[in-house]
Formats: structure tokens, sequence, C-alpha cells
């Protein structure tokens, strides 16, 4: 992929971003004075340490395992996945090195480890958008103009294939903003420059390796402290050097340590060493590891440090771990996607929390019941969650016969109730009742000449 040289340097000054107060040069020391004294902490032995390992490779799984496709908001303002939409196609396969997963995994960790991710976009001979590239942050450079136009300094990088105007991997490309979807965290000196959450915790992760360290070369001394050898008497130098030397080599080390010294003219050994209780060994490691969470915003037991909240309810604690620490995360991805592929209006990238926010199946169960229940959900829609087939009949929401709208009820309320009238009867239930009365009149006259006469 060519891209455009030095054009752009050419042109105008540029210069690392400035200004604002100046952009302090990043001095990677746990704390300050170290660098001055050869104590300045690399990027990767930070990385090393097991909570920053684990919350980085944490919030990338999470954010990785994610469902992330276009989506289009209908007329009643339902947003709807375009399954063949070209951008959805191209977020599911943004490169030909990695699928959808592994390129939302390399964005996160860059962001979460550097403070900066910077995604290159290739295009294909019609000016679309057809390949995304997570640069590593050390071979990106942000740069500004005179005028205050943003560019990028690139250094060489074969797997994204970035190449100077004849094909040649030397030396440096200069691209404008508009190449790039820079992503970045914490911006406190500059709003071109991240800082990543460990800049706050160098001085804990230290602390925490050293305390490893320690504990294991303890551990490679079969667990034996060092000690002195004190003697009744006065002894001269040599002496001390002579018996300091043969206790080096005949009884410290992994090899040597535990084996049966003699010991004459009254020396004794005494070991020295503060213990693993009166240090709080396992606290301080624990503090170390906190204070990392901390700065991640990430809840100490998804790490397995600290205990695991009392109460059940799965629900409730990714909600928690989500609008803590993933929350911003994702929504500047979808923002940044958005923006950077120019997608039009009423649509917008989204992610599918569901794989995040999972319940366990008593409560999806209830959900849906309740769901079904009050009209907000139609039967289907609770069988799909449960990866059952549709029925016949149970596309469509229900709700029993007796519920009425607060509208209804107020009308009816409103109203003056009517005085009962008798309707009048009709023509035929008249004459009906003519006939009746006449019929039971005759019925009368016959039953009285048929009653025997009275003798007096």
């Amino acid at each position: 992929m060519k891209l455009f040289g030095n054009l752009f340097g050419r042109k105008k000054a540029l210069a690392p971003p400035s200004g604002r107060g100046g952009w302090l040069p990043i001095i990677r020391e746990p704390f300050a004075g170290a660098w001055q004294r050869n104590m300045e902490v690399s990027q990767e032995d930070m990385l090393a340490f097991h909570a920053v390992f684990a919350c980085i490779t944490l919030i990338a799984s999470d954010t990785a395992k994610l469902g992330l496709k276009l989506h289009q908001e209908d007329s009643n303002g339902i947003w709807v996945p375009l399954k063949d939409h070209p951008l959805t196609r191209l977020l599911s396969k943004p490169n030909n090195y990695q699928i959808r997963s592994q390129f939302l995994e390399s964005w996160s960790i860059s962001k979460s480890a550097r403070g900066n991710a910077y995604v290159l976009k290739e295009r294909d001979g019609s000016g679309a958008v057809s390949k995304l590239h997570v640069l590593h942050p050390d071979l990106v450079k942000p740069l500004v103009s005179d005028s205050g136009d943003v560019f990028y300094q690139l250094n060489a990088d074969n797997l994204a294939q970035v190449a100077q105007e004849d094909g040649s991997f030397d030396g440096q490309v200069i691209v404008p903003a508009s190449e790039i979807i820079h992503d970045r965290y914490n911006c406190l000196y500059h709003p071109l420059v991240g800082l990543p959450p460990l800049y706050s915790s160098a001085i804990a992760v230290t602390q925490g390796r050293n305390i490893q360290r320690n504990s294991a070369e303890f551990f490679g001394n079969n667990s034996n402290p060092g000690g002195i050898l004190t003697a009744p008497g006065a002894i001269s130098d040599e002496t001390a050097a002579r018996m300091k030397a043969h206790w080096e080599a005949n009884y410290s080390g992994a090899n040597n340590a535990g084996k049966v010294a003699v010991l004459g003219d009254g020396l004794k050994y005494e070991p020295m060493a503060v213990t693993a209780t009166d240090a709080q060994l396992i606290e301080q490691l624990r503090w170390t590891a906190e204070v990392v969470c901390s700065v991640y915003h990430v809840p100490p037991y998804k790490i397995g440090v600290g205990a695991m909240p009392s109460y059940n309810n799965i629900q409730a604690l990714n909600q928690e771990y989500y609008s803590q620490c993933l929350q911003r995360l994702l929504t500047d991805i979808q923002r940044l996607l958005n923006d950077g592929l120019e997608v039009a209006d009423g649509q917008s990238f989204r992610f599918d929390l569901d794989a995040l926010l999972m319940m366990d199946s008593q409560t999806q169960i209830n959900v849906i019941k309740e769901g079904v229940g009050a009209g907000v959900f139609h039967p289907n829609y609770g069988r799909k969650r449960f990866n059952l087939p549709p029925v016949e009949g149970g596309d469509t929401p229900y709700l029993q016969q007796q519920n009425f709208s607060l509208e209804a009820l107020a009308r009816r309320d409103s109203q003056e109730p009517e005085p009962a009238v008798a309707p009048e009867p009709a023509e035929e239930e008249i004459e009906e009742l003519r006939r009746y009365v006449s019929t039971q009149k005759a019925i009368a006259a016959m039953n009285k000449a048929m009653e025997p006469a009275h003798v007096v």
C-alpha cells in the first residue's frame, strides 16, 4: 500500500504536539528521581506484573467477544442491524490477518497499555476504506502544523504495508488525520497524547514486583534467610574475611543451603530476616494489585484479588463492571468508527451487550415471563432467547381483556350516569299480551261454569 510519502511534510512545517503549556516528555520512572538513580521501570516490566496483565487482557477479551454491527434506525426509533452492509462486512474481516475479535482486542490492548490506539485506513482504487490496521503505538507520532492541522508520522510497518511511494519500507510516512482513527486515553497534558493507567500505578507495580522478586529469591534459597556469624571475642579482619568466604562457599546458595556446618571457637550463626508475617507480605502484595485495579476501574474480584461479593446477582455485578469500566471504552470505539468510516445519518455502529450482561437462567426466565405477561415481548421473542423455534401465533404481544388504559378509565369516570328508562314494548308483544289475557279470562269463566250448584 503506497501512502502519501513525504508530500505533506514538504508543504507544511510539522512538529510534535506543543502549546497548551507544552507537551511534557514522558520519562518512565516509578517515582520522582528514580531515573537519575537508574531505577526506571520499562513498559515491559510493568506489563509483566500479574494485576496489570490481568486487567488489560480482561478488558480486551470482554471487548473482543461482543458483536459489532452497523445498525439503521427505522421509523419507530428501533435500531435494526444491517447484515449485508459493506461496513458490517469490513468489521467482520478488517484485514487479511485478523478477524473482528482479534482486531478489537488489538485496539483495546494498545489503548490500555500505551494510552493510544492508532487505526490506519487502507483505501481501494475508488477511495473507499477496504482494510483497517491497528498500528504499533511506538511507530506513530502525531504532528501539528502551524495552521493547526493534524498529521501522523508513521514508521515503516511491513504487516500494515506502510511504505513509501516507491514501495520501500525505509524511513517514515506522513499522512493526514483523515487516514487515522486515533483513540486516546486520559489526555492530561495534550488532546492528542493519551496516557495509560500505568502512569499512575508505576510505584505500586514496582513495589509488587519487588515483593515477588524477594519471595522468589527467598524460596530459591530453600527458604533459608541470610544471617551473621558471631564470635565470643575479637577477631581480625583477615580471619573474618576467611570465615566469610568459607561459609559462602560451603553453606550458601541453592546447592549448599541446608548442609551441616561444624562451628568451633564459640562461633554462632544467627539468621537475620524479616518474616513474611512481620512484613505483611500478602497484604502488601494484595494492596498493589488493588491499586492497579483502581486505576483501570476493574472490580478486584474480576482478576482474583479480594473476595467475591456476597450477593448472588450476576447481572448486577456485570452491570457495575460495564458502567464503571467498559462503557466509556466501548462508546468511544462506536463513535470513532462512525466518524472515521463516515457513517450515514440514521446509522451507527453498535455493540451487542448480551454476551457481557448475560443473566442466569432463572433471571432470564423471570424477565421473559414478566415481559410477555405485560405485553412488552411476544412469546416467540422469549423462545428465541433460549434458542427455541417460533410457534404459530407467537408473534403477537398479548394482554388480558380486563386491562383498560388510564385514558379510557378517565373518560368513563367523567361521564354523568343517565337514569334507566324502560323501553317501549313492541306491537307484537302487546298483541301477544292481549291474547294471553283473553285466554286466561276464558279459562276462568269455564272453570266457574263447571262448579256444582249448592243446595239450600
